[in-house]
């Protein structure tokens, strides 16, 4: 029942509260958070706008099913503790989704007030709830179950891992947290900008599971440091979650020629190596002009990283329009604000360079849409004799990732399908009894809550599977 003085219709006449966010004249030159955050009053008015609905559809379009209402109407209420407590017993990383979740497209879209209006920032109270949650980690009373005397590993630190760690913390088991690079965080240090994402907020969220018991082991790359049947001689059962962290090319002539990037490589050296900062030793090309080919969020993440690193021109290259982009609305309209430049319906064919192999374009040929393809979207076709080439420093790929066979390939008895993916059963087991996986590595690269719902499903799972067996 709410706790809100206010009539539903009152309510429907509260305008949506925007985020407050750094000015794009001043924020692309630093790597300073884009959205600043909203203070308790406006957070608040927000949260007023919630209908608490009988049948919140809110929860059905989270992957990691939060009850929503629940810490909207605790939050109305004032009750900040109680908001917090909420929202972190269903969802292990608050203050990460709250900031890089695609919510327009999935809690959001579902809220009722979207049929007449604006929907409910969920985003935005999720994340200003969460960083209460993290300046007052007193207030927070989650405690774990009673040891169970079962141990679990858990391959990968990246949101799938990180959220099945903490949830099986949570019910008693011991947890050790395997991670290849020097950091814990997988693509939320490693791939996801500064500017979008601080790391200092994912340290935080590693630190309170780490609090909460799970043990984190870096440095540790699982298929050669250790190999899945190894671990499982070690632990009761074994959690998957190490990514697809294999990048993807054009397949064009040139792209070994000096100053040819996957987003892959050029967001780890910035982010994970830290080349953003001018005391960094990380080697990075700075160029003048950049080209960043692709349409999702990481192309958006790579184009304006490669602003804020001083090029003078950025532009993304999509051989689709602009409503077909993959990319979240907001971070399009971010980029535009920014100046990043957009040639649309332009498709990559050629990478071309000086007599030293130095990138000094992209030949690119011009599309029109043709019919759908299986995927719903209108299939771009190539115009004869339209290509032309855009003069450019260095040439970023961000056209997606595929499973790294370094895992899978010391296990011959994990099923795999036709990309490499591991295939799993209802329950995420894998071919191999007592393994599990969920994530990018299962369903190919995608976002940080659905990997992130795998999580929470796959610890769930492995908790009916170990109590089945004792």
């Amino acid at each position: 029942m709410s706790t809100s003085n206010l009539t539903p219709k009152q309510r429907m006449q509260i305008a949506r509260q925007e985020m407050p966010a750094q000015d794009p004249a001043v924020r692309r030159n630093n790597f300073g958070e884009v959205n600043l955050g909203m203070e308790a009053e406006l957070a608040k008015l927000e949260a007023e706008r919630c209908l608490q609905c009988r049948d919140p559809k809110c929860m059905k379009g989270c992957p990691v099913n939060v009850n929503i209402p629940r810490f909207l109407d605790l939050l109305t209420a004032g009750d900040m503790a109680g908001a917090a407590n909420s929202l972190l017993s269903d969802n292990a990383l608050p203050a990460v989704t709250g900031r890089v979740c695609p919510q327009e497209t999935q809690c959001e879209c579902e809220c009722v007030r979207a049929n007449r209006g604006s929907p409910v920032g969920i985003g935005y109270l999720e994340r200003f709830v969460a960083d209460w949650a993290r300046s007052n980690q007193d207030a927070i009373t989650l405690v774990n179950a009673a040891p169970k005397g079962k141990k679990v590993a858990v391959v990968g630190s990246g949101p799938a891992g990180l959220t099945a760690a903490g949830q099986l913390a949570r019910r008693g088991y011991d947890v050790t947290v395997f991670e290849a690079l020097h950091r814990a965080g997988g693509v939320l240090v490693y791939g996801i900008p500064e500017f979008r994402l601080p790391k200092k907020i994912v340290d935080q969220e590693v630190e309170r599971l780490v609090q909460a018991g799970v043990k984190i082991e870096c440095n540790v790359v699982v298929g050669r440091t250790y190999t899945v049947p190894e671990l499982r001689e070690q632990f009761d059962a074994i959690f998957i979650a190490n990514g697809a962290g294999l990048p993807m090319f054009m397949n064009i002539p040139g792209e070994h020629y000096k100053g040819s990037y996957t987003a892959n490589e050029y967001l780890t050296r910035v982010n994970l190596m830290a080349a953003y900062d001018p005391d960094s030793d990380t080697p990075i090309i700075k160029p003048r002009r950049v080209a960043v080919v692709g349409g999702g969020n990481v192309a958006m993440d790579a184009a304006r990283t490669a602003q804020r690193m001083g090029a003078e021109r950025v532009s993304i290259v999509y051989r689709r329009t602009k409503a077909e982009m993959p990319a979240r609305a907001e971070e399009v309209h971010h980029a535009e604000e920014e100046g990043v430049a957009f040639d649309l319906l332009c498709a990559p064919v050629e990478i071309v360079a000086n007599e030293k192999k130095w990138v000094t374009g992209l030949k690119c040929v011009r599309m029109e849409l043709g019919a759908p393809d299986a995927s719903g979207r209108r299939s771009p076709v190539a115009i004869p004799g339209s290509e032309f080439i855009i003069e450019c420093d260095v040439v970023v790929s961000a056209l997606g990732t595929r499973a790294n066979p370094l895992l899978t390939q010391t296990c011959p008895d994990m099923k795999l399908d036709k990309r490499g993916n591991i295939v799993v059963d209802e329950k995420l087991m894998t071919s191999i009894p007592g393994v599990f996986a969920g994530g990018d590595i299962v369903r190919g690269a995608a976002t940080v809550i659905l990997a992130m719902g795998d999580g929470k499903r796959a610890a769930a799972a492995i908790d009916d599977y170990l109590m089945a067996k004792a």
